[in-house]
């Protein structure tokens, strides 16, 4: 495996493969790889003749006072991950040959990102579109793979390739979970032994939210209260949303008649976790 830290180096290699007529698969990451990662890798690997993999800590998508500065970086561990997984390069920039002196664009997808994360992360949206749109463009991947826990960026993700005619074909792996349901993610670090304990609410609030679906429940505001119960049984846990939405516009649904996606998020000591449930009647 190859690991690369220059933009120009990137884009030369990717030349030649493309010369070659050989497919590009990308998983884009901030780094701090774990299974969840793995699973994008081995997915890539299966559909696609090269693998890149980019770990970049993004600037951009990261709000005032959030978590920037103790953002986990390990990329030794990142690197030995990749290679275990076949990946054929380790894209890992530095800030400045992401965004040089004078950077001074954004991508903005307006809709996507209004709701939601969007509501609590002010500007991260345009700092995920802004990056994602940059790290296609220097690889010009045939596929991009991306997971479902981090669902509304998926879809903003697919929404801006096809809106700006990437090319690139964004493809959704299921979420990799912990045994007790736990959504893998690089925040889970940030949990203590008790606060662990009690993240998998999560997930279970979710899956509450499915089961009365599936029981007849219709009204989105039954199934947003039958959720929100099953996270105030646990002290540790503080919501910022729990919704019942359109799988494709992610509007909340007043009543739910179809196929749904159920998102949540919330806060567990320093941690913020966000999780989904796909629901198909």
């Amino acid at each position: 495996m190859r690991i690369i830290r220059k933009v120009r180096a990137l884009t030369d290699w990717r030349d030649a493969l493309l010369r070659e007529g050989v497919s590009i698969g990308l998983v884009p990451t901030m780094g701090a790889l774990h299974n969840g990662h793995r699973s994008l890798l081995r997915a890539a690997r299966l559909s696609c003749d090269a693998v890149v993999v980019s770990v970049f800590v993004n600037p951009l998508q990261f709000g005032r006072g959030e978590d920037l500065a103790r953002y986990p970086r390990r990329l030794s561990a990142d690197a030995a991950l990749c290679r275990e997984e076949g990946a054929d390069v380790l894209f890992a920039p530095t800030l400045a040959e992401m965004y040089p002196s004078g950077f001074d664009t954004a991508v903005i997808v307006r809709g996507l990102s209004r709701r939601w994360e969007g509501q609590f992360r002010s500007g991260h949206f345009e700092g995920v579109a802004t990056v994602v749109t940059k790290l296609l463009n220097l690889v010009r991947p045939q596929r991009a793979f991306f997971g479902q826990k981090d669902y509304q960026q998926a879809l903003l993700v697919r929404r801006l390739t096809e809106d700006l005619d990437l090319g690139t074909r964004i493809v959704l792996c299921p979420t990799v979970r912990e045994p007790d349901g736990l959504a893998l993610s690089s925040r889970n670090a940030y949990l203590t032994r008790t606060q662990r304990r009690a993240a998998p609410v999560l997930y279970a609030a979710l899956l509450a939210g499915r089961e009365a679906i599936g029981k007849g429940v219709r009204s989105g505001a039954k199934i947003r209260q039958i959720m929100r119960r099953t996270v105030a049984r646990e002290p540790l846990a503080r919501v910022d949303y729990l919704t019942a939405c359109d799988p494709t516009t992610l509007k909340p649904l007043a009543r739910v008649t179809d196929a749904a996606v159920l998102l949540g998020a919330i806060r567990i000591g320093r941690a913020r976790l966000i999780d989904n449930v796909l629901v198909k009647r």
